[in-house]
This record gives structure tokens, C-alpha cells and sequence, in this order.
């Protein structure tokens, strides 16, 4: 392509890493540099290849269980939340916890708790085999009715219509859950749950501010990984609204084939997806075209999660430390 030729490009507004992600890898950087590595994280602590390999590089180690830790190794529990099996594994063995669960998924898993106190039968909204769904389902007793869509719901059985409630998984479609949770109400007129508030407010703001794009712009890029649930819901809406989008890791995942003919093109980045991954889009961007950039309106986010008392205990003593020597 034409290196003359001109593009206008809309950022999305707001776009990339929320607060659960931003203190989940401020978890493990922290706890590196308090405890020095390695550390072991179970799983990836957030879904993105380059957050992962930066952790690695710093001296994280990333395993699939707790039994790949070594004995008295420092364990860092994934944003996305784990099982209590999961919990009782590492506690058995004594190991050192560090819990970087997103604070929103903590939420949903106390939601469903209180439930299940309650006798209620609890159905999960969500997709089958995401670590959060199995956090979630791991953490209530009593066993948890998995829907994915509205074919689930319809075939549903539940001990006691009037006694049941719902929760969902935080990184869903708005639009889908809304419609799950419609006909959740209309088999089960008695059903108590959250509409959409679980929801996390980071991924209805992003689904948002897609939408708000899409009628100006000829194609939407979502950068983000190819296992970001929060993502693929952005590529998807894409595609519903009529837009042709396309879900890519970095820059290199760009095919150019996909801009043939257009005037102006959409990014945004899932939640877990670092700002420098867009600005290496833009970069090789501009090596093909005349980038007309443009930042779009949209909401200011300032949430801020608090580290976890692992983390920040740590650190006071830490300080102490070194105003004692």
C-alpha cells in the first residue's frame, strides 16, 4: 500500500488495562522485589503475552498447578480468581500466598456464597472452562448451574423454582448477558440477581466506547489475546454492529488486506492488553499510510484497587528495614 495514501484512526476512549489487571502485575512485581525471585504464578496472571513474558523476564514463573511449586516457593493466585480446592492445595503444602484476584470476581464469588447459604439453587452466566468460571463454580458449595446461552437456560432444571438466584461472570457481552438474564426472569419469575452489575464496569465501558465508534469508522482492530474473554466480547460487538473487526495479539497479527479501501479504522485493547501494544500498531501504521490520529470521547477512568496485605505489610517492613540501617 501506498505510503501517501491517508488513514484516519479513532482510538477508543477508554481502552487497555483496567484496575483488577494494573494491581494484579503490581502483585507480582512487588512481590519479586520484596521477596526477590523467583516467584510462582499459577497460570497467567492476566491474559496477555506480553505482560507474561515482561513477568518472566523479572523472574515470575508461570505454572499450570500448585504442585509444580517447589516447597516453601512464593504463590501468586491469577486476577481471575481460583477454586477453593485450588486454595486448600497450596495451604496443605504451607506455601506463601499472595491472592491477586481481581477485587470485582472476589465480589461475584461472595454473591454466590451468600446464595448458597440461603439453599438457593445459584446459576453462573458465563463461559465453560474460563479460569474465572472455574474460580467461581469452585467456590460455591453446593455445585453451581453453568448458562452460556439462552438454549441453557431453556433446558434448565432447578430443585426449587422459588428459591434461586444468579450471578455472572465479570467479562461478558452487556448485550448477550441482558438477553440471558431476560429469560432467566421469564422461566423463573422468583429469580434474585444483579441484571448486569457484575459485569466489571471496566469491560461495559470498553464494550461502550466501541460502540460509540463504530458508525464512524470503516474497520475495528481489538488488540488484545486470542484467550481474553473481554476481547473477543469488543471484536464481536464489532462485527454485530456491521463492522468488519478483527482481534490480533500486536502488531504483527495485522494484515494489511483488511484496510483495502478504507478511509478510517477503529482500535481499541482489551483490559488485559498493554498501552505500548497500541502504539506499535500505530507506528506500523504509519509505515503504510499517513495516519490521521484521533482520540475519541469517552469515560475517564480512576479506580484503583488496594494491593493486598501480603503486598503492603511487606512493604512497611520493608521501609523500616532500610531506615534502621
Amino acid at each position: 500500500m501506498s505510503a501517501n495514501r491517508k488513514l484516519k484512526v479513532i482510538l477508543a476512549q477508554p481502552r487497555g488495562f483496567c484496575a483488577g489487571v494494573e494491581r494484579a502485575i503490581s502483585i507480582v512485581e512487588e512481590a519479586i522485589r520484596i521477596y526477590g525471585p523467583p516467584v510462582f504464578v499459577r497460570h497467567e496472571i492476566v491474559h496477555n503475552k506480553r505482560v507474561v513474558d515482561e513477568l518472566k523476564n523479572k523472574g515470575a514463573f508461570f505454572v499450570d498447578e500448585v504442585s509444580d511449586i517447589p516447597d516453601g516457593g512464593v504463590t501468586i493466585f491469577s486476577a481471575h480468581g481460583i477454586s477453593e480446592k485450588v486454595e486448600n492445595q497450596a495451604r496443605l503444602r504451607s506455601l506463601p500466598v499472595i491472592d491477586a484476584t481481581c477485587p470485582l470476581v472476589s465480589k461475584v464469588h461472595k454473591e454466590g456464597q451468600h446464595h448458597a447459604t440461603k439453599n438457593r439453587d445459584v446459576i453462573l452466566i458465563g463461559h465453560a472452562s474460563h479460569p474465572e468460571v472455574d474460580g467461581t463454580m469452585g467456590r460455591i458449595k453446593g455445585g453451581v448451574h453453568l448458562v452460556t446461552n439462552i438454549e441453557d437456560v431453556k433446558n434448565l432444571q432447578v430443585r426449587d423454582e422459588n428459591k434461586i438466584a444468579y450471578v455472572t461472570q465479570t467479562t461478558l457481552s452487556v448485550d448477550d448477558t441482558r438477553e440471558i438474564i431476560a429469560e432467566l426472569k421469564e422461566k423463573f419469575p422468583n429469580i434474585i440477581g444483579p441484571d448486569v452489575r457484575d459485569i466489571c464496569y471496566a469491560t461495559q465501558n470498553r464494550q461502550v466506547a466501541v460502540r460509540n465508534i463504530a458508525g464512524e469508522v470503516d474497520v475495528m482492530l481489538v488488540v488484545g489475546a486470542q484467550n481474553s474473554s473481554n476481547s473477543n466480547r469488543l471484536r464481536e460487538i464489532g462485527d454485530e454492529i456491521g463492522v468488519p473487526s478483527y482481534l490480533i495479539d500486536d502488531a504483527n497479527g495485522l494484515d494489511l488486506s483488511w484496510l483495502a479501501g478504507s478511509e478510517t479504522l477503529g482500535i481499541t485493547a482489551g483490559a488485559s492488553a498493554p498501552e505500548e501494544l497500541v502504539t506499535e500498531l500505530i507506528e506500523r501504521l504509519r509505515s503504510h499510510f499517513v495516519v490521521e490520529l484521533q482520540h475519541a470521547d469517552g469515560v475517564k477512568e480512576n479506580v484503583q484497587f488496594r494491593l493486598p496485605s501480603e503486598i503492603t505489610d511487606a512493604q512497611l517492613d520493608l521501609a523500616s528495614l532500610r531506615n534502621r540501617v
